[in-house]
């Protein structure tokens, strides 16, 4: 029977599960770094990591350019909705080359899980100098558009033409827009934070530079927003915000129209 959600893909044997899987992995990223169709190095070391074990519903995928490279080139969290659909929790693309900024871990080493228990204070300000966005640690490639090509022929290999996905941060969410996402639920959320940051907002008169990440010249950029939203503008975390997106289809939603990187 042909395999429709994570937990029944989860319920093939190993080789099986692992063609279905690398579908959603978009070939650009693979010839960028001239990752082998095999997903080994030289030495026969495997590349590409899944966490996939029958019975479960949620699904891993690691991918490294190198066997010991630091950080993956693409990390992934999926597990099915309640339906059967297919939701990403997490999507990752890192540019392996490009300076590392220690936003995910303390001094220690302890982890920072995205800024929402503590923060590395010092390393988000040269983070935010060096012009990435909340929860980077390198800056992306760019290329968003391949990705959800590959991750739609995955959906759609799967008997599916719609899938969701939950932005971690405010960017996350403009950016999807943008590409066609529609939301199941925060657009009133997304509505708010745009009319706070116009001149008399409640968010705007709280971009007083009290901080590096509340820069009043910030209130009107994608990033400078989603650095003061990381950094406690709105008094809540930014949370409870699931997107979706129909396959071939763009839905026009648009918070933060003219809205500049």
């Amino acid at each position: 029977m042909k395999p429709h959600s994570i937990a029944s893909i989860n319920d093939l044997p190993n080789d099986a599960k692992e063609v279905i899987y690398r579908r959603f992995i978009p070939q650009v990223l693979l010839e960028m770094f001239s990752v082998p169709a095999t997903f080994q190095d030289s030495q026969g070391r495997n590349l590409l990591r899944l966490e996939c074990e029958a019975g479960t519903s949620n699904v891993i995928l690691d991918l490294r350019h190198e066997y010991d490279a630091p950080d993956p080139l693409l990390y992934a969290h999926l597990t099915d909705t309640i339906y059967d659909q297919i939701n990403v929790l997490l999507y990752v693309v890192n540019d392996p080359t490009s300076p590392r900024f220690d936003v995910d871990r303390m001094p220690d080493g302890t982890p920072t899980e995205f800024g929402v228990f503590q923060r590395n204070i010092p390393a988000e300000i040269e983070a935010l100098n060096a012009g990435l966005a909340p929860g980077q640690v390198r800056r992306g490639l760019r290329i968003l558009r391949y990705s959800i090509s590959s991750f739609e022929s995955f959906v759609l290999s799967l008997s599916h033409s719609l899938y969701f996905i939950e932005p971690l941060s405010y960017h996350n969410a403009i950016v999807f827009e943008r590409y066609g996402f529609n939301y199941q639920q925060g657009l009133r959320l997304m509505e708010r934070i745009h009319q706070g940051f116009q001149p008399s907002g409640e968010f705007f008169k709280l971009m007083n530079g009290s901080s590096p990440f509340r820069d009043p010249e910030m209130s009107d950029s994608i990033l400078g927003r989603s650095w003061a939203i990381h950094d406690g503008i709105l008094s809540a975390p930014y949370q409870d915000v699931t997107m979706y997106k129909r396959v071939g289809e763009h839905a026009g939603i648009n918070t933060y129209p003219d809205g500049e990187w």
